[in-house]
Formats: structure tokens, C-alpha cells, sequence
């Protein structure tokens, strides 16, 4: 009698325990699980290119699709261009902008939209602030700079020349393209 007690103790020991970790268990499941906060379409001279970037990008008109049936597509390779190409400005430090000239950049983003509420819900859907739209310009700023100066006496040819400097950059760049076309975002 004795033995099928403790037998039966232990039999619902096992079984309040097992209960126990199930139950723990999912509780502290669904604060495992993992989810996805952004997918990294390239890596370009050591910089992410995310897929909030793209989306950023394109919301905000800093960038444009053109009609390519890949849009992500299209603008991830702009992206990437503009990273190759900001590496290399970076390298020959051309003048900063004026705070008028980056004034009048994000004016002009603002100026996309039909009121300051959808332009700030753009930046809140995008997950970038305005100090951060600011940097984006001010980098785009210095870049025309530095294009204009490099390649200011080929205006007939400046678009070939460009684009082979631009060839140039993606061969040497260092460009880690991790984005594939179809699929599911």
C-alpha cells in the first residue's frame, strides 16, 4: 500500500511539474518567437542597406522606381550607387552645404506631400526622423558638389563619363548584393 502511494506521488509530481513547464513554456514562448524588424538587401562598403532604406527612399521621393516592374529592385540598385558613390565623395571631402541649401532640400521633400501631417506620418512609416531625412540631403548636397566639380568641363559627355566612373565604383566597391528578385517580402 505503501508503494502504490508513493508511486502515485510521484506519478502526480511528474504530472504538476510537467504541467509546470508546459504552462511556463507558453508563456514564454510567444516572447521567443523571433520577428522580422527589417531584412538587409546589400551591404555596401561596410554600410546596410535595409529594406526600410528602400521603402524610406521611395516614400519620400528621394528615389524612384522609373516604372521597373522590381521596384525594390530598382531602387536597392540606386541605393547602392549612392553608398559606392558617398564612400568616394567622402574620400575627397568637397564643401559642406549651406544650412539654406539643406533647408531648401527638405522643403522640397515637404513640398511632395499635401500636408505637414502626411509628411510626418511618411517619416513615421519609413522609421526615420528629420534630422536623419537632414543627413540624407546634406550627403545628396555634397555629392552633386563633388560631380560638378569632377566632371564640370564633359557637359556633352558628363552622362557617359559618370556612368563609367559609376562602373568603376561597383567593380571596386565591395558590394555584398543580398536581395533576391520574386522573393516574398
Amino acid at each position: 500500500m505503501q508503494i502504490a502511494n508513493r508511486k502515485l506521488q510521484s506519478a502526480l509530481q511528474i504530472a504538476l511539474q510537467t504541467a509546470a513547464a508546459l504552462l511556463l513554456a507558453a508563456l514564454v514562448a510567444p516572447a521567443l518567437r523571433a520577428e522580422t524588424i527589417d531584412r538587409v538587401l546589400a551591404v555596401v562598403a561596410g554600410q546596410l542597406i535595409t529594406l526600410s532604406d528602400v521603402t524610406a527612399a521611395t516614400d519620400l521621393g528621394l528615389q524612384s522606381a522609373d516604372g521597373a516592374a522590381d521596384p525594390v529592385r530598382a531602387v536597392l540598385s540606386k541605393l547602392i550607387d549612392r553608398e559606392l558613390m558617398l564612400a568616394e565623395v567622402e574620400r575627397y571631402a568637397p564643401a559642406e552645404p549651406s544650412a539654406a541649401a539643406v533647408d531648401a532640400e527638405v522643403q522640397h521633400v515637404r513640398d511632395r506631400f499635401p500636408s505637414a501631417a502626411a509628411f510626418d506620418a511618411a517619416l513615421a512609416r519609413s522609421g526615420i526622423d528629420e534630422k536623419h531625412l537632414r543627413e540624407t540631403l546634406r550627403q545628396d548636397l555634397r555629392m552633386r558638389a563633388y560631380l560638378d566639380q569632377r566632371f564640370s568641363t564633359a557637359t556633352d559627355r558628363r552622362t557617359r563619363l559618370v556612368e563609367e566612373w559609376m562602373t568603376g565604383l561597383r567593380r571596386r566597391g565591395g558590394v555584398i548584393d543580398l536581395y533576391l528578385s520574386g522573393e516574398r517580402r
